[in-house]
């Protein structure tokens, strides 16, 4: 009898031992269930137990490593991106988005995630919470399961959300809501390929870490908005240097730029109201015409620093209207042409395709003219300038194109910057502000369009921009 009692013995002994390991947090035990009688029962329950308590275990670990990370000061995605990692063992899905519920009762998804080949539901969408079912999650506090959501859009067709869940290839979701201090902040969708995914099992393992798992969020969402606050604070501060900047180099330009002319205007008009001076008509004629010249200088370049003040100070509004194309350039074409042939050079305007475009005429003169009187400064007598514009695409593209010295490679990256000047000296001895290619591209850039321009040295240079038709 007692021969027969000895393998139970050793069985029960090998529990005994199994249990105060388990009880010391060694869950990897192996132990007998043969034969399959009441003890070794007892040893399946054993093994299940340590089994489960390894998957706590495990969870309590995955909550642990998410709260480290908050304690790293990781941002919320970040943190939305560990919890897509280590939940695959918690929670079965294959998509996890995360939404916030913003002041107004708006809800807005903040962040997704999925193994799909297509997401069609992604960060930005939002819905009014009230009389949504998210609102009775809310008010219930539990987690809900749709483990068949085409019977579910089927059911509510309007359901916009789950009819792009559905496009995404999902079948089942668990959406459990999240709060801190009794406050709702948001929802985390858990959704899956398959149908009938999701238990009451899953609903008792977020309700046990949705506590951890809402603090975890919020935190993440704070710093995230602490970073975003410092960032515009920086970039404010960069903003800021850089009007400084230009601030001084408007000082400098009134002091150096400004002085030239006015002290060239006080010479000749002293000259000509001084009796003691004998001048000829020729010698007045020549003192009034520097007088112009230096006027209209200074004229456009206050004009021109007072468009950088506007534009720097995101005051530039447009007042567009339709505007033929065609007639435009024409009308340009002309103003120009009589500067033009004071130094021999023929400006043309090569006709295109017929567009409308919409403009603001008064800023897209400024740009034509700044484009046509910079050909007409750098170019040499008995040169040619060419007008041209073609329709391409949606778009509309005018070019000038110059016999000019052309642009240096190296001079190029500047060449739209503000007080950036070629290398190139004016033909006629005129004077640049530096202004007008940068005022142009600010301009062009507020229409929806681009500038730009091809150049070779020695060869002449095409100055270009576009513009959206008129549809």
């Amino acid at each position: 009898m007692t021969d027969q009692l000895t393998p139970l013995d050793d069985r029960i002994q090998q529990y005994l031992e199994a249990a105060e390991r388990i009880a010391q947090g060694d869950t990897a035990v192996e132990l007998p269930v043969s034969p399959n009688d009441e003890i070794g029962q007892l040893g399946l329950k054993i093994l299940d137990f340590a089994w489960d308590l390894e998957r706590r275990t495990r969870k309590e670990q995955v909550l642990a490593e998410i709260v480290a990370s908050i304690n790293d000061g990781l941002l919320l995605t970040d943190i939305l991106e560990k919890v897509y990692e280590s939940f695959k063992g918690i929670i079965p899905y294959n998509r996890i988005g995360l939404s916030l519920i913003e002041e107004g009762g708006i809800v807005r998804a903040y962040w997704a995630k999925t193994d799909r080949p297509v997401m069609q539901l992604g960060t930005g969408y939002s819905a009014s919470l009230e009389g949504s079912t998210l609102q009775t999650i809310i008010e219930t506090g539990q987690p809900r399961i749709l483990n068949d959501l085409q019977a579910y859009l089927e059911q509510k067709p309007g359901s916009h959300s789950t009819g792009l869940i559905v496009k995404e290839g999902l079948r089942s979701s668990l959406t459990c809501p999240l709060f801190v201090a009794r406050e709702p902040v948001g929802f985390i969708f858990f959704s899956s390929a398959s149908p009938n995914t999701y238990t009451d099992e899953h609903v008792d393992t977020f309700v046990r870490i949705a506590s951890k798992l809402s603090v975890i969020v919020e935190k993440g969402r704070l710093t995230s908005e602490l970073a975003a606050q410092k960032e515009a604070v920086e970039r404010q501060n960069k903003e800021l240097e850089k009007l400084n900047e230009l601030k001084n180099t408007f000082l400098g330009i009134a002091a150096h730029d400004l002085r030239n002319p006015l002290s060239t205007i006080l010479l000749a008009s002293e000259m000509l109201v001084d009796d003691t001076f004998e001048i000829d008509e020729n010698e007045q004629k020549m003192l009034l015409g520097d007088i112009q010249l230096q006027t209209n200088y200074m004229l456009k370049l206050i004009d021109d620093l007072l468009d950088v003040t506007m534009i720097e100070s995101g005051k530039l509004d447009l007042d567009l209207e339709p505007l033929d194309l065609p007639d435009f350039l024409i009308s340009a074409v002309k103003r120009h042409a009589r500067l033009a042939a004071a130094k021999d050079i023929s400006i043309t305007y090569q006709p295109g395709d017929p567009a409308d475009i919409l403009a603001d005429s008064r800023r897209l003169r400024q740009v034509i003219d700044n484009l046509l009187s910079n050909a007409v400064k750098y170019s040499p007598p008995g040169s040619r300038i060419t007008v041209h514009a073609r329709v391409d695409g949606r778009m509309c593209w005018i070019g000038v194109t110059d016999e000019g010295p052309g642009i240096k490679p190296e001079e190029s990256p500047q060449l739209f910057e503000y007080f950036s000047r070629a290398s190139s000296r004016p033909t006629g001895g005129e004077k640049s502000t530096g202004l007008g290619l940068a005022i142009s591209r600010r301009v062009i850039d507020a229409h929806g369009g681009k500038i730009g321009f091809e150049s070779e040295v020695g060869r002449g240079s095409t100055f270009w921009f576009t513009l959206p038709l008129n549809h």
